[in-house]
């Protein structure tokens, strides 16, 4: 837990080194560049992991991992090319969010199993995150 901490610190500390001298769009977009890469990176090693039945778990985060890059991939190539109006409302970033939609429903399906639920209870907590976005989605939108 201390050095997770110490970790954050360092980065909280970084981070605002960086708004001070790049302000908030260089570091928003050197953050997302290095996020993008070290999660494809965490990716790939937790295919690895899945490939050798290291951990059950491997999968989901696998799925979880590269979906995250290729979203925050998305941000970022979106404002390296100045928001271009083509990415802005493309179905392609939807199909990239599946991958993180997989990974998620992974995760809940392991979660089951260490619980020791039944099979099919993991589909509760995801179908009430897809009812309540709906639901908010109806009230806001």
């Amino acid at each position: 837990m201390k050095q997770a901490l110490s970790i954050y610190v360092l980065v909280l500390a970084g981070t605002h080194l960086a708004f001070l001298l790049q302000g908030y769009v260089g570091t928003a977009e050197i953050l997302f560049g290095a996020m993008t890469i070290m999660a494809l990176m965490i990716s790939t090693i937790f295919l690895w992991l899945w490939g050798m039945r290291m951990s059950p778990l491997s999968l989901g985060m696998a799925f979880s991992w590269a979906g995250s890059a290729m979203v925050m991939g998305w941000w970022w190539l979106s404002a390296q090319l100045g928001r271009s109006a083509w990415m802005n409302e493309n179905e392609l970033l939807l199909l990239l969010m599946g991958l993180l939609m997989t990974g998620a429903v992974l995760h809940f399906e392991v979660l089951e199993t260490s619980f020791g639920y039944r099979r099919g209870a993991f589909l509760f907590p995801v179908a009430g995150a897809l009812l309540f976005s709906s639901l908010l989605l109806a009230l806001v939108g």
